[in-house]
């Protein structure tokens, strides 16, 4: 399963999650990255507002906060 977070620059929030999506993803072995949604106009016309975002495998998870008990659940750990 892939992750992927769509963050933005200077967001708290997205700092955060990046925290705990690495934690995370260290913990289960799930490889993952992010993208800045400012980068790509389809990006931030769709998630521009909710950032930020994790996406499983393309589809959206969570926004705003990342739920690091359901994260891990989903990624089987």
């Amino acid at each position: 399963m892939r992750v992927r977070l769509l963050t933005r620059q200077g967001c708290h929030l997205c700092a955060e999650a990046a925290e705990v999506v690495d934690r995370v993803c260290a913990e289960t072995g799930t490889g993952w990255d992010t993208v800045d949604v400012d980068a790509d106009p389809e990006l931030r016309a769709e998630y521009g507002d909710q950032v930020p975002v994790v996406l499983l495998d393309g589809r959206e998870h969570d926004s705003f906060r990342v739920d690091e008990a359901r994260l891990r659940a989903d990624l089987g750990s």
